[in-house]
């Protein structure tokens, strides 16, 4: 067996897109296994932007079979938009190369339009969602009343199915939302159209995982978002509604998590997030907007501008036990480069107490406590945690230009001492360094497959 995972370690936008992209080049299989069109990888392949949502960055490779599996959540529009788009581009999107999971949920249209009144109607309480229906569908999947994609190409049971869910989401987008129900012929019609279109690529794709473990290939995990957005383990409620830790990659895969040999986090050498919801180490002030320039931190999906801060060692601690990461990846330390120090938070103060745990009720903090603002770019409010004091601490910086530097060893003095310090922090080996967009811009210490 040579299975790896491939997560963020923080709250996603790590630069996982690269990494994959970086590893599908010897991997047998890049499986994707949680979230849904809410997530992006933003890959720079010979300077051109490809941006991916739903499919794995493997299929950009000419070698792994890519799979999207049971516990992602799956927009037929946007899936199909995809596939025309990376066709054009001269890449194959054939059912030899790609395979859906028949038991994957389906975002149908009510869940779109559920999701995008929801935070309008609760302005206070918002999540910064995406908008996809991404929430909806896992409610629905979870509440027993969820349309999965196996179900897209058999008519009778597509319709009795979707008459009893139809009726129900209908009363609450009309009573609840304000808003004028769906006709169910238009949505019947529209997933059978779907269904008709994405049938070739529709299989039960756990069998297919399961082969290519036993025949020792080499399968990669695909994760979409971060530990800290887990459904259990992250900064509830701001989280995503999946799970996004190893476990939950077995669980989707349909195989056993002995199957599992490296979970290998990626790191981003300060903090980002998009949305609602704590960021302790946040920046408000021209720091933040000088990182979010030279890191170009504006959201995949959305191209929504992320919140900035330095990197926070108390999270990603944490994310690193709870995740049981194996090794690691760090992302972005190029972006560093001229900041004259760099600081990590090794510690919060709440109410003159010291916390190197993350504690239980930072999320309850922020809601009692939150000042709201909002930027420039922003359409959702953040918040910051006057309860919540960052204890940093701090680095001399470089002046350096990292992207064309290929060995460790290379790096400049303080480079190498932040990078040193996270290491012997985290106590787990350094797999590579990505430095810069392109590909080939890094240092890599060793093979996770190999490992």
């Amino acid at each position: 067996m040579s299975s790896v995972v491939i997560l963020g370690a923080q709250w996603g936008d790590e630069g996982k897109g690269k990494i994959v992209d970086h590893y599908s080049g010897i991997a047998d299989m890049v499986v994707r296994y949680q979230g849904g069109a809410n997530a992006g990888h933003t890959l720079v392949i010979d300077g051109k932007k490809i941006v991916l949502h739903l499919i794995p960055a493997g299929i950009i490779r000419k070698n792994p079979i890519c799979i999207i599996s049971d516990n992602v959540v799956v927009e037929p529009n946007t899936l199909l938009k995809e596939i025309k788009t990376l066709e054009e581009g001269g890449y194959e999107v054939s059912p030899k190369r790609f395979r859906i999971s028949e038991k994957a949920h389906v975002t149908m249209p009510y869940h779109l339009m559920i999701d995008q009144l929801r935070e309008l109607k609760h302005v206070r309480a918002k999540i910064g969602t995406t908008g996809r229906g991404i929430g909806p569908t896992y409610e629905d999947k979870v509440a027993r009343r969820g349309i999965r994609m196996g179900d897209l190409i058999r008519p009778k049971i597509l319709k009795d199915r979707l008459e009893l869910i139809l009726e129900d989401r209908n009363y609450y987008i009309e009573h609840y939302l304000e808003e004028k129900p769906f006709n169910f012929k238009k949505v019947y019609e529209e997933a059978l159209s779907f269904g008709e279109t994405l049938a070739p690529y529709i299989a039960e794709t756990s069998k297919l995982i399961w082969d290519a473990n036993k025949a020792n290939k080499k399968v990669m995990f695909e994760g979409a978002q971060g530990v800290m957005l887990d459904l259990d383990g992250g900064m509830y409620p701001y989280v995503t509604s999946s799970n996004t830790t190893p476990g939950a990659a077995a669980m989707s895969a349909g195989v056993s998590p002995a199957f599992i040999k490296n979970v290998v986090g990626v790191v981003k050498a300060y903090s980002t997030r998009v949305g609602g919801g704590p960021l302790p180490s946040e920046l408000l002030d021209e720091t933040g907007e000088l990182l979010r320039f030279q890191g170009g931190e504006y959201g995949a999906t959305t191209g929504r501008p992320r919140r900035c801060g330095w990197l926070d060692m108390v999270c990603l601690k944490y994310a690193a036990r709870y995740a049981g990461l194996t090794s690691f990846i760090l992302t972005k330390l190029d972006v560093l480069s001229g900041f004259p120090e760099i600081k990590v938070a090794v510690a919060y103060e709440i109410n003159g107490k010291r916390y190197e745990e993350l504690p239980y009720d930072i999320c309850t903090i922020s809601d009692d406590k939150a000042v709201y603002k909002r930027l420039p770019g922003w359409t959702y409010d953040i918040c910051t945690l006057p309860g919540v004091k960052p204890i940093y601490k701090t680095f001399h910086g470089w002046k350096e230009d990292l992207k064309t530097i290929s060995n460790v060893e290379d790096l400049p003095k303080n480079a190498k001492h932040y990078v040193d310090w996270i290491k012997s922090e985290l106590d787990i080996p350094l797999v590579m360094m990505s430095l810069g967009s392109q590909r080939g811009e890094g240092i890599e210490a060793y093979d996770p497959f190999g490992a």
